[in-house]
């Protein structure tokens, strides 16, 4: 008896260790993709009830008034998965955005379940891992001005990366996220005994991998568990004066413990794709995704570069899935940018997910950042932000500095939520292309650093449209670190290339302006800028040299050149870009006045002339000169430090540039 007991014994571990996680996709919910899906029928007004009244405002701001509930919105068929159950296998998941549940199956469990006519196709469930960044050695003198005296935060060491965004500014006209609630999928969250936290507004969390509604260290859990998913919050949703300040820390907070540690993060496809499914029930309007994911667990079939494409990985399909329904999707772009991969990771080869690669506090690409393109060709990543020498709390007390795109990440989804705390009117469509739009790239995007680095004051201050019935309205917010002086803001338009006209613009609220676009017809396009006085009363022009651009009944706002050329109020020298560079930079300056003598030379960091790049009359509209890395001789010289220095009109402005060789 003993012997049999133990035979049997032994088959049984062999049947649940050779049991793996699998999707079942099913043919249809008791209506098909085809038939019609209308507002009266029962599918809709039944899946209506499953969101919450903010996730329904959500989608009728994205989606439209009639159209916001969708056959993928519509739960799997409770008789189908009944029927699975019958054979003593336990659903995991229930996916309705992909008709799908997932459960761990046998071999035989598999050939049974294919004999079932409503089952589509079985697949397996993948665990996609994320790599941690090999970062190089580089030393910053990091500042230790903590807060400026404008500014209404002590930021502590955090004042680097807040500064680095150009954060402080909005926060000092009382844009702090307020209203925005930001979903946040990571490995974990100690943030109740924490208290640079525990003040966080947590309006729900839960654990994927448990199963449970505990997202902190619990029992099965390696001791590093939650320590990423605490470093990531914290970025965002941290308030503790004098030490660390979160880019949005007024904002909402729904946590998803997605990703397990046994000894590298890894996440299943299902688990992923089952928090976003959550998060738009309850009304999430960004989200964020710190870990990108290419190569399965040893022994797994592995995504390749070809897979990543916008269509093939769970993970991808979920965040296209995600950004239709209104939510603004934000991932990082992956530590892979100093490995074989090198390129973008899943999620962030989603179509309309933005995002972000890493950059050092100097603006220079971190080698670990994940490069571009997708295989398909879309450039990425969207945008870069500090994701190196990043200060974060840990869930054990006391803080760190630490890197990677998963940084970058958070960071960049606390200043979406700033833009729609300050404009909550905003689709997400219109979010990513202000984001694209008002990078310091936006002019000319690469595969490393997309539009560019992001800065939330150029975000917050970008003008965007409102639509009310047949009614436009230009919204915009000025941000001057000297002040702006109330009464003073102009906007300057013309249409289809005539002349400029000019009208005041209405305060609304503390600190937004609207111009209410009346007498225009659709297709007109609307070529315009402002202008405005500073508390010194300076009169100050945006964009200073470029003019604003829209097409009337488009809800998109472009910033491109303008036929008229501009005369600025100061004598203005532009950074160089690209910077850094190789092999060459481009400069521009710009006189005040015609026939102005100008002379622009190149200087080391030892103060050597290197090599005059202009000795002449300076061009009314602009002056751009060329700079190739060589010295007045013809030769090379080495990587480096330099500065280039403009004397024009009794006055010299210097600024500092990098070659890298």
């Amino acid at each position: 008896m003993k012997y049999i007991i133990f035979i049997w014994m032994i088959c049984l571990s062999f049947s649940l260790f050779g049991q793996e996680k699998y999707f079942i996709y099913f043919t249809d919910k008791g209506i098909t993709k085809d038939q019609q899906f209308s507002k009266a029928s029962k599918f809709f007004e039944e899946t209506e009830k499953l969101f919450t009244k903010r996730a329904i405002e959500r989608r009728k701001k994205n989606m439209g008034k009639e159209n916001y509930i969708t056959y993928e919105d519509v739960p799997v068929l409770e008789s189908y998965v009944s029927e699975i159950e019958k054979l003593g296998i336990e659903i995991h998941r229930k996916l309705k955005w992909f008709n799908a549940v997932t459960a761990k199956l046998s071999s035989d469990q598999i050939s049974q379940i294919k004999n079932f006519s409503f089952v589509k196709k079985i697949e397996r469930v993948r665990k996609l891992k994320y790599k941690k960044p090999q970062i190089n050695s580089k030393q910053f003198q990091f500042n230790k001005i903590q807060k400026k005296a404008s500014d209404t935060y002590s930021y502590g060491l955090s004042y680097e990366q807040a500064e680095f965004s150009n954060v402080p500014a909005v926060h000092n006209l009382g844009i702090t996220g307020a209203n925005v609630r930001i979903g946040v999928m990571d490995s974990g969250f100690e943030w109740q005994n924490n208290p640079p936290l525990s003040s966080a507004n947590i309006i729900d969390e839960y654990d994927f991998v448990n199963d449970d509604a505990v997202t902190s260290n619990q029992a099965g859990d390696v001791i590093n568990q939650h320590n990423h998913g605490t470093n990531v919050l914290s970025v965002i949703g941290a308030f503790s004066p004098d030490t660390i300040i979160g880019l949005a820390f007024n904002s909402e907070f729904v946590l998803a413990k997605t990703e397990d540690i046994p000894t590298e993060t890894h996440v299943e496809e299902d688990n992923f794709a089952a928090a976003l499914e959550w998060f738009d029930q309850l009304g999430v309007d960004v989200t964020n995704s710190s870990l990108g994911y290419s190569e399965f667990d040893a022994g797994e079939f592995s995504y390749t570069y070809n897979d990543m494409n916008g269509t093939t990985t769970i993970v991808t399909q979920a965040a296209n899935l995600a950004f239709t329904r209104g939510m603004v999707t934000v991932t990082s772009a992956g530590n892979e940018g100093n490995t074989s991969w090198y390129y973008i990771t899943a999620p962030a080869d989603a179509f309309n997910t933005i995002s972000v690669g890493a950059v050092y506090p100097d603006s220079t690409l971190t080698p670990f950042s994940s490069h571009g393109p997708t295989y398909d060709g879309r450039t990425k990543p969207e945008i870069v932000n500090q994701g190196a020498n990043v200060f974060v709390v840990n869930p054990f007390g006391g803080f760190k500095f630490s890197g990677g795109t998963s940084f970058s990440s958070p960071l960049t989804a606390g200043i979406v939520s700033l833009l729609l705390s300050a404009h909550p009117h905003l689709k997400n469509t219109q979010v990513r292309k202000i984001i694209l739009e008002s990078g310091d790239r936006s002019e000319d995007p690469d595969n490393d650093f997309g539009w560019g680095v992001i800065s939330a004051s150029r975000v917050i201050s970008f003008p965007n449209i409102s639509e009310s019935g047949n009614q436009y309205t230009l919204h915009k917010i000025f941000i001057n670190e000297k002040g702006v002086q109330p009464g003073t803001q102009k906007i300057y338009y013309k249409i289809n290339g005539g002349e400029f006209s000019n009208s005041d613009l209405t305060l609304t609220g503390s600190y937004r302006y609207n111009y209410e676009l009346n007498g225009f017809s659709t297709g007109d396009t609307i070529s315009f800028y402002y202008t405005y006085n500073d508390s010194t009363g300076m009169q100050v022009r945006e964009p200073l040299i470029k003019n604003y651009k829209l097409v009337f009944g488009s809800l998109n706002v472009l910033l491109s050149v303008d036929d008229i050329l501009f005369i600025p109020q100061e004598y203005t020298l532009e950074q160089n870009y690209p910077n850094p560079f190789n092999p060459e930079t481009t400069i521009k300056f710009y006189p005040l006045k015609q026939n102005e003598f100008a002379e622009l030379n190149v200087y080391d960091i030892l103060g050597s002339q290197v090599k005059t790049l202009f000795k002449g009359i300076a061009k009314v509209g602009g002056q751009s000169v060329e700079w190739d890395g060589t010295n007045n001789a013809g030769l090379g010289v080495p990587s480096g430090v330099y500065f280039y220095s403009l004397q024009i009109g009794g006055k010299q402005i210097t600024k500092k540039m990098m070659l890298l060789k």
